[in-house]
């Protein structure tokens, strides 16, 4: 560990902060002479210049090197210095490209396109073939071709369904025609499981400099307290939502459970005159259409409600389209970034304090039931499910009636 600087040292850096590079240079190995013994290790230390430079200073302080007076004008000639590799070996970005470029074509065989593509691991390649680059220049020069550090996106959804763009706009005559009446519409879906405890949470947020909150080295599960799994209800029409957060398993009686809790929270009040009740889901997870405990609950809600229920499915693979995914997910998200989820109470906090500057609004409540996987239903329970199939995509679109009706 090195030595903290004295005050003398502290004062005569300062000095060294306006001299140029030759200057500088002649100024440290004078000091490094008066040290005497260890005198250029702790100037390289105290400065930052390297070992080398300062035993050049002092060979050139001693008479034996070229002295130049650098008070008047340039430090170095014209045109000094080592050339930048693209001049002098313009053939190298041509290969460094070509290494890049091997990870997804050339030879398959090749034991480079297995492996990581560090520009330090390019650098060790660019020397086995004859030229000797450091790693940063190889950053350099990749930035110089147009590439760039990039994660993954997630963007391809694989084969589209045949009678994806029908229903979607299906999907929006429901919405406009049920928004334009002044009936609730309500885009749902479970957001990604969290683990509670003292684990690392993706981003960063402000705090004193040097106090990062600690946390755990390994997100082994028993190390907290379970995982919360968030179902969202968003109100499409107010930007209003309530997320209902689980303790348990993502199931369907789950998601009606998640459902009746936007009613209670939100819909009965806001919605005090509706006719109708409609529901945007994914096609898959705990609101898929062929799940017969899905279908059971809905008929259930909609007879607490008093009111028809229609479910419209988004079609497979599209499920980024949701809308509660980029109005409501994304900015809970965003909230809670670089902060550990340390208990359920942190959770259900921090998604009820999201806002955004288009007027977000979130409710957010924990739901400690057990819900049980695997659940069955019988088929003569299910045909008391008053269920009518619409004439477009009947495996997608449907409503249920309640028995009032």
């Amino acid at each position: 560990m090195s030595a903290p600087l004295t005050a003398e040292e502290r004062r005569w850096v300062k000095v060294l902060s306006t001299l140029n590079e030759a200057q500088a240079r002649w100024f440290v190995a004078d000091k490094a002479l008066d040290l005497g013994r260890g005198g250029i290790s702790r100037l390289s230390e105290v400065t930052g210049m390297s070992r080398m430079t300062i035993t050049k200073a002092i060979r050139e302080l001693r008479g034996r090197g070229v002295l130049q007076p650098a008070a008047r004008g340039r430090v170095r000639r014209e045109g000094a210095g080592r050339k930048p590799i693209e001049a002098s070996s313009p053939a190298v970005m041509t290969l460094i490209k070509a290494i890049v470029e091997e990870t997804t074509a050339g030879d398959p065989m090749s034991l480079l396109r297995w492996t990581s593509k560090s520009t330090r691991t390019i650098a060790e390649e660019l020397a086995r073939r004859g030229h000797a680059v450091h790693a940063n220049t190889v950053g350099r020069c990749l930035h110089d071709l147009g590439y760039s550090l990039q994660a993954n996106r997630k963007t391809k959804e694989g084969p589209q369904h045949a009678s994806r763009d029908e229903q979607f706009r299906y999907i929006n005559r429901l919405v406009t025609a049920y928004i334009k009446a002044g009936d609730p519409v309500i885009s749902v879906d479970t957001k990604k499981k969290e683990l509670v405890g003292q684990f690392r949470n993706a981003g960063r947020t402000w705090r004193p400099r040097g106090a990062p909150v600690a946390v755990h080295v390994h997100d082994f599960p028993q190390l907290g307290q379970g995982k919360a799994v968030p179902y969202g209800a968003y109100d499409i029409a107010r930007n209003r939502a309530v997320v209902n957060v689980g303790i348990s398993h993502d199931t369907a009686e789950f998601a009606i459970e998640s459902i009746r809790r936007w009613w209670r929270l939100d819909g009965r009040r806001l919605y005090r005159d509706a006719d109708r009740l409609l529901i945007c889901a994914d096609s898959g997870g705990s609101n898929g259409p062929r799940l017969r405990v899905w279908k059971l609950g809905l008929q259930i809600l909609a007879n607490d409600i008093d009111k028809p229920i229609s479910v419209c499915h988004y079609p497979p693979g599209t499920s980024k389209w949701n809308k509660i995914e980029h109005r409501l997910f994304s900015f809970i998200s965003l909230n809670w970034r670089g902060q550990p989820l340390v208990n359920f109470e942190t959770v259900v906090n921090l998604i009820g304090a999201t806002r955004t500057r288009t007027g977000l609004r979130v409710k957010a409540v924990l739901d400690t039931r057990t819900y049980q996987k695997g659940l069955n239903v019988e088929d003569e329970v299910l045909q008391d499910v008053r269920l009518r199939r619409h004439t477009v995509h009947p495996d997608w679109n449907y409503t249920i009636e309640p028995l009032s009706a």
